[in-house]
């Protein structure tokens, strides 16, 4: 997706260190002390969801997590053919480092839902505890190229049959109520309604702005995941605020999380450790 780390035009990434196998240890930390210099979100959340793809390069994911981050959603496939080379071998690194995972499809009109849908699944690998998303938002490099709505459903619909869960919605409100969006000015073929299958999977909301603007069609429920900045970095951050760069990364996509910790790791599916609970 454009607005994300994973899609920007970044320099590809190492190759990461596969670790050996175990069984991560899922902890909720102790409250970080906020940052009197540090730009802080004005809604209520978590501020602990990055996402990322093959373009950041990840030297260490353990620093990541020591940093108070506890979920990272990568890029998993674009389209109908194309997968994020870094995906599964960062999965199994960063699941070892004690990181919640998930994976994202950013979607395109050039493939149908449908195989779009199995595209992403054969990638993913879906466990109970891997969070699932498809990224629905204008193709910035091919605007013609951009996923429709019935494509975006006909996914949902394929994604819920195999798995038995809606994957979570990335997008943005102007993209979704259907006004022009972007630097181009371009449409979603139609609005998304509150009785589209679309508007049943938890928001995952893309709007980098002191506060948030919720799509028409989820009024009613508001949003799981804001995207409240894309590509931070230690020399770019959120609104001009001092750096809080993220160590093990060169720069992320920072997301915060409609909830506490204990929330999250339940909406994850992931058992939690003893320790901090």
């Amino acid at each position: 997706m454009p607005a994300l780390a994973g899609c920007g035009s970044r320099p590809a990434p190492s190759q990461a260190r596969v670790p050996p196998t175990s069984t991560p240890a899922y902890n909720v930390p102790a409250p970080v002390p906020a940052s009197t210099t540090s730009w802080q979100p004005s809604v209520a959340g978590l501020d602990a969801v990055i996402d990322i793809s093959h373009n950041v390069r990840v030297s260490d994911f353990s620093a990541v997590r020591r940093s108070n981050i506890l979920a990272v959603i990568h890029k998993t496939t674009e389209g109908g053919d194309w997968f994020d080379p870094s995906y599964a071998a960062r999965k199994a690194e960063a699941e070892h480092a004690g990181l919640l995972w998930g994976g994202y499809h950013f979607g395109t009109r050039q493939y149908p839902g449908a195989r779009q849908a199995q595209t992403f699944l054969s990638a993913v690998q879906p466990g109970p505890k891997t969070l699932l998303a498809l990224d629905l938002e204008p193709n910035d490099q091919n605007p013609g190229n951009s996923m429709r709505v019935a494509q975006a459903e006909e996914f949902v619909r394929v994604v819920q049959q195999q798995t038995g869960r809606l994957p979570m919605l990335y997008t943005h409100a102007a993209w979704a109520d259907g006004d022009r969006f972007g630097r181009r000015g371009i449409r979603l073929d139609r609005p998304i309604g509150p009785d589209s299958i679309l508007a049943r999977c938890d928001l995952w909301l893309g709007d980098p702005a002191d506060e948030p603007r919720v799509p028409y069609a989820w009024q009613a429920r508001g949003w799981k995941l804001w995207q409240y900045v894309a590509n931070e970095s230690e020399n770019d951050t959120a609104y001009g605020a001092a750096p809080r760069a993220i160590p093990g990364i060169t720069h992320c996509d920072r997301n915060l999380f409609n909830g506490d910790a204990q929330s999250l790791y339940r909406y994850w599916g992931a058992t939690v450790g003893r320790t901090g609970v």
